[in-house]
């Protein structure tokens, strides 16, 4: 009964979807404000519906229900509650059901939210995110049901895929969809805007809220599924620059530039036409992530599914959404006015120059995971485009970017001194030219352009707390000034500079990592000890222990430094019976932000086993820089200046503002 609750909530919702994006769009074009209000309660229904709906497939999967084919396929009676739980969306079905839930979640959000918004302009965008969650409604209805039943239901469920029964991979997918997702708020908007044929700075005031919410979410996202990789394949990785590790890394590249981009129009009213192209770009390329995860045009530890039917379902609605969209977007951009002109050397000037790379490294890492699907499509050989490309290409793109990070916030708006930033950055340049001087001198191995990027490291971090330092007078005022000019300082100011930290952060963790982390593969008996960096490892022995539903093969080793015993390793093999397949649990000794890893291969029939073994230097500063921008965003998300929508004008002032926009037309020539 359960499950059957869930099937009819989710119909209900897709028949809600419907009204959603009929009734208020026809409202706005017929100025019905009551028509335009039914978009608001709509969207919070919709969103209760498909909140029952997941809620009900989650109880089948805490109950075990096995008649559930998608329960039967992904659980087990013996695993742990936790991973019932998260079962719900390790799996085709399932995680379609979490993306439509997060989906309606925005929608609801928007409408509760948004009071502020021009009544046209909500009803617009509700109507285009309700055609959205309408067209993955009937996608999940028609060819991913996650409620269909067996007959008969079978005694014991297949368990879930081993490698996702970890809390990595409990926490990943809803950072990554609330991400990937939340674009389509930006999406929506940019599509109510050309609709409505008007876009402004406070169309951009009311999206940017919006995207750097989402830009949030999908950066913790990617870091969390990096993390997850790292560990719990064994192979000590944090990227492989693989297709769908690709298909996330694109719409958060653009929905950097777009935040960018955004903040030029608000503060500029310029951009406008550039602005809404990449809100549209942004979501486009999370849709086209989703389509390579589940069409089974990709062959990928991350991938949900291979059944080319889905593929086909979710290729027509991305040509509806993508192609409607640019067709859309072809029509009307040419009738918009453009916005206020800026000197190149600005800080309007800076931000363009940053979409400019943005957009570049963001083409290079789509055309590297397209252009070997096309190729195979057209002529059927097959290549594939790894690592050196995307290193040849993407790499020397934010190189430039790196170094031009400081010097945006260091400029003024419409005409800049880029002497004078450059002045103000000398500091920071010092403090680089000492970390590529005591990088040279304290390091053996490595790239010789390894010291290079900790020195662009060191200027990003100092360049982003510089323009703290000279908006609080920090050195040149008594502190008690400073202190109380920063108590004053609006957090999107604090939160830009702790993103650009992040940044920095990120890259140094990646240049050590790269270019100074040790590895030793070696076969060892017990009581046997091996040496990397500063650590020795002895090999105790071998041990076996059972779990709630797998066979576990534990080795456990000594680490001494200096010949002090500083822990105990026990990385282990484990066997899932009822699955039939293994993983590997490596194990980690964190020391500051370096690591010990250590992860096991087979054991031979002499009692030795194959051991793989890395130190990583300073490897935690990737995951670190990523948390560091996410709290950047936070804060700037925290600014009230940045709260969804735009401050309540006074009721006077309101009906003289709706008068007029009733009087001019919506549409003007571009100059």
């Amino acid at each position: 009964m359960i499950a059957e609750i869930g099937h009819y909530a989710l119909v209900l919702a897709l028949a809600l979807a419907l009204v959603q994006g009929v009734v208020p769009m026809i409202g706005s074009r017929t100025r019905d404000h009551a028509l335009m209000a039914v978009a608001g309660s709509t969207a919070l229904i919709q969103f209760a519906f498909v909140a029952v709906s997941f809620g009900a497939l989650m109880a089948c999967y805490v109950t075990s229900d096995f008649s559930v084919v998608n329960v039967f396929e992904n659980s087990h009676s013996l695993m742990p509650l936790v991973y019932k739980f998260t079962s719900v969306w390790g799996n085709h079905e399932g995680s379609m059901l979490l993306w439509v839930l997060i989906l309606a979640l925005f929608g609801a959000l928007v409408a509760v939210f948004s009071g502020n918004l021009p009544a046209t302009l909500k009803a617009n965008v509700l109507g285009v995110q309700a055609w959205i969650a309408a067209a993955f409604y009937l996608f999940i209805l028609a060819s991913s049901n996650p409620f269909l039943r067996y007959g008969e239901a079978p005694f014991e469920g297949r368990d879930l895929n081993p490698i996702l029964q970890d809390m990595g991979l409990a926490i990943h997918p809803p950072l990554l969809y609330l991400g990937y997702v939340g674009f389509s708020i930006s999406f929506s908007f940019a599509m109510a805007a050309l609709i409505e044929g008007r876009i402004d700075a406070a169309w951009a005031r009311w999206v940017r809220p919006w995207t750097l919410a989402a830009w949030m979410f999908l950066t913790l996202g990617i870091a969390m599924g990096s993390y997850w990789a790292y560990y719990e394949l064994g192979w000590g990785g944090w990227w492989f620059w693989d297709p769908v590790e690709n298909a996330s890394l694109m719409p958060w590249i653009a929905g950097t530039a777009l935040l960018h981009s955004a903040v030029v129009m608000e503060k500029r009213n310029a951009l406008k036409v550039w602005t809404i192209l990449l809100a549209i770009l942004t979501f486009s390329l999370s849709l086209i992530g989703t389509f390579l995860v589940r069409s089974g045009v990709l062959t990928s530890v991350h991938t949900f599914a291979s059944d080319p039917t889905r593929g086909v379902f979710i290729l027509a609605i991305l040509v509806a959404f993508i192609g409607g969209s640019l067709s859309l977007y072809a029509w009307r951009a040419p009738m918009l006015k453009q916005g206020g002109l800026f000197a190149p050397v600005s800080r309007e000037g800076a931000l363009v120059f940053n979409n400019l790379f943005l957009t570049a490294a963001c083409a290079t890492v789509f055309v590297g995971t397209l252009y070997p699907l096309a190729l195979e499509m057209l002529t059927g050989e097959k290549i594939s485009v790894g690592a050196p490309f995307f290193n040849l290409t993407f790499g020397p793109l934010f190189l430039p970017l790196l170094f031009a990070v400081p010097f945006g916030p260091l400029m003024a708006w419409k005409r800049g001194d880029l002497l004078g930033a450059a002045q103000r950055l000398i500091g920071a340049a010092a403090l680089a030219l000492v970390g590529i001087a005591v990088t040279y001198s304290a390091t053996v191995g490595g790239s010789v352009y390894a010291p290079f990027g900790i020195g662009l490291a060191v200027f990003a971090m100092a360049g982003a707390m510089t323009d703290l330092v000279e908006r609080t007078g920090l050195f040149r005022v008594p502190l008690a000034t400073s202190v109380t000019r920063a108590r004053g300082l609006p957090r999107s100011a604090w939160g830009t500079a702790v993103a650009h930290f992040g940044l920095g952060v990120t890259l140094l963790g990646i240049v050590c990592e790269t270019n100074w982390a040790s590895e030793r593969i070696v076969e060892m008996k017990p009581k046997a000890t091996t040496s990397i960096s500063s650590y020795d490892l002895t090999f105790d022995g071998l041990a076996t222990r059972d779990g709630p539903n797998y066979r576990e093969l534990t080795a456990q080793f000594t680490v001494r430094e200096g010949g002090n015993a500083i822990a105990v390793l026990q990385p282990s093999k484990r066997n899932f019976p009822s699955r039939g397949s293994a993983t590997t649990e490596a194990a980690l000794l964190t020391r500051g932000v370096s690591q010990l890893y250590v992860s096991l291969g087979d054991p031979r029939e002499d009692g030795s086993i194959a051991v793989r073994i890395y130190h990583k230097p300073l490897v935690l500063l990737i995951w670190l820089g990523a948390v560091v921008m996410m709290m950047g965003g936070a804060l700037s998300l925290s600014d009230r200046r940045l709260r969804v929508g735009a401050p309540k004008p006074a009721k006077k002032n309101a009906e003289k503002s709706t008068k007029k926009s009733a009087e001019k037309p919506t549409l003007q020539p571009a100059e």
